[in-house]
């Protein structure tokens, strides 16, 4: 059973994320909370695998209570929940090492895949967030930015092109393993050595870069 702390300041949205996370007979939110500091605190007390994190929230902000969590429990994977025009917040989110974004408005389903992905250590990346996402990583234009990325993809060996790939896709690892016909374990190593390679902090930035490249 997946364990969430739903965070958002507004309570008809915790409402909403509540009933269509706790239709899924896998998971199970077990908190919630109204601001960051409150989200923290719970997500400690009650040992859970996945937090929800509004960015925008009273007392401590999403952001905020995400940099405390990987300090104080880097096996909880935190989700945030972002709007359009926040691609600054979500550059740091990144740096902090987020699992991934989804956007308020994501279709119940998304919602579903998101945590299931995030609790099996893969990266959720909202279709809609990335292409808005992408561009904190530009320099220049989009053709610019595709051939940065291609080069520094030189780097891999083919087969953990195929491992980013999917990695680019929000794949778990276990997904990916299935895919590729290699154990959980196998994938990880490739997937550590794949950011070691691209100098890349986390799986979010990999997969966006493999995004940018074109892989998939």
């Amino acid at each position: 059973m997946i364990r969430v702390l739903v965070a958002d300041d507004e309570p008809l949205i915790r409402a909403g994320i509540r009933m269509i996370l706790d239709s899924d007979d896998g998971i199970e939110v077990v908190e919630e909370a109204g601001n960051g500091r409150e989200a923290v605190d719970l997500a400690l007390r009650h040992a859970v695998d996945v937090a929800l994190l509004d960015i925008q929230m009273p007392v401590l902000d999403g952001l905020s209570a995400l940099a405390e969590l990987r300090r104080a429990a880097p096996s909880v994977r935190a989700l945030i929940l972002t709007t359009f025009g926040e691609r600054d917040n979500v550059l740091r989110a990144l740096s902090d090492g987020g699992a991934g974004f989804l956007l308020k408005d994501s279709a119940p389903d998304e919602l579903i895949h998101a945590v299931r992905a995030a609790a099996a250590g893969g990266a959720y990346l909202s279709p809609v967030a990335t292409r808005h996402v992408a561009d904190t990583f530009a320099s220049g234009g989009d053709a610019e930015r595709g051939e940065t990325a291609r080069r520094r993809l030189e780097v891999l060996t083919g087969r953990e092109r195929e491992v980013l790939a999917l990695l680019g896709e929000g794949l778990s690892n276990a997904d990916t393993g299935a895919r590729l016909h290699m154990s959980e374990s196998t994938v990880k190593t490739y997937v550590s050595r794949i950011l070691t390679k691209l100098g890349c902090g986390n799986r979010v930035q990999a997969a966006l870069l493999a995004r940018d490249a074109g892989l998939g």
